[in-house]
């Protein structure tokens, strides 16, 4: 079914020497392929995290900063659209 408590913590002990080798020779990635890969990665989470961003500054600058809008009389309804005066006889 799964990995014994022995068997993950062992697994667990190797990958953390080789992080840590890995560490000590300042060779993070095998290869620029996984450079390149890592830096597309880092981009792609900062354009997530900065259009968050922007959605956050809109809704909050849209809740708090906007004026109160005038409010008109309940029963009488402003006429919407323009004016077409060229129809008028």
């Amino acid at each position: 079914m799964g990995l014994s408590i022995e068997e993950l913590r062992e697994e667990l002990e190797v990958t953390a020497q080789e992080v840590l080798g890995r560490l000590k020779s300042h060779q993070l990635f095998q290869s620029a392929w996984d450079t390149t890969a890592f830096i597309i990665f880092l981009t792609f989470m900062g354009t997530v995290l900065f259009l968050l961003l922007l959605v956050v500054g809109h809704c909050c600058c849209s809740c708090c900063c906007s004026s109160p809008r005038p409010r008109g009389s309940p029963g009488k309804e402003r006429p919407k659209g323009v004016d077409n005066l060229a129809l008028e006889p």
